[in-house]
């Protein structure tokens, strides 16, 4: 493993140890300690079955994959979504650092908003790694990337690493799903959003939106940048 990567992981968990106790007790904090506890062991019984050479890079190899084997994600869409034309409605949120991040801060940009269920998940996974490899396509159209799901900044800070995902995820944890429900894409039936995306100008209006008939079902890249350009 690089050393780069290792200290980051060394520094996720210890602002995981130092800021779980701060968490109330909840089916959420249940699920944070429960992943990982899960990445933990992992981790630590394929570093005792592969000793040395490749131990340390195939085991991140082997976490960064845990998508894979999750369980998919099936159901319609609940929500229409914000019309289109209407005004963006602002927001701040904590990025996987815990750095307040609000969308006023990137007008004069065009931002695609994307919102997705949970980190870990397989389509979230695919979806978001698409759009880690395309960065440079839409920096070429002066558009940001910010993705928001309900994860903590916790999942958010070793997802990130594990998937190089460098642009910001940001967490509407707290209140849970307060901005999906502004952007009107909660699903109240899950407790996480619809898996939508905005495309926003840079005078911070919605100038189209898409959200997926079924929950798995990833938006067609082709598709956003054709919107984009329009923009």
């Amino acid at each position: 493993m690089s050393t780069s990567r290792q200290n980051r992981l060394e520094e996720l968990e210890m602002r995981f140890s130092q800021l779980a106790a701060e968490l109330q007790e909840s089916p959420e904090k249940e699920a944070i300690s429960i992943l990982h506890a899960m990445i933990t062991e992992n981790r630590r019984q394929f570093v005792a079955e592969n000793p040395v050479a490749q131990s340390s890079d195939q085991s991140f190899e082997k976490i960064a994959n845990l998508y894979k084997s999750a369980p998919g994600m099936v159901g319609k869409a609940e929500n229409e979504g914000l019309p289109v034309g209407s005004p963006a409605p602002d927001f701040t949120l904590p990025d996987a650092n815990g750095k307040p991040v609000s969308l006023s801060e990137f007008r004069g940009k065009n931002v695609m908003l994307v919102f997705y269920p949970l980190d870990w998940s397989p389509a979230c996974s695919d979806q978001l790694s698409v759009y880690q490899a395309e960065l440079e396509e839409f920096e070429k159209y002066n558009t940001q990337v910010i993705a928001i799901s309900v994860d903590s900044s916790y999942s958010h800070g070793a997802w990130a690493a594990v998937r190089d995902i460098s642009f910001p995820l940001l967490s509407d944890f707290d209140p849970k799903g307060e901005v999906a429900r502004r952007y009107q894409v909660m699903r109240a039936t899950l407790g996480f959003s619809e898996r939508a995306v905005y495309l926003i100008d840079a005078q911070g209006i919605i100038r189209f939106r898409t959200i997926s008939p079924e929950i798995h079902m990833i938006p067609d890249i082709y598709e956003l940048f054709e919107q984009i350009k329009a923009l």
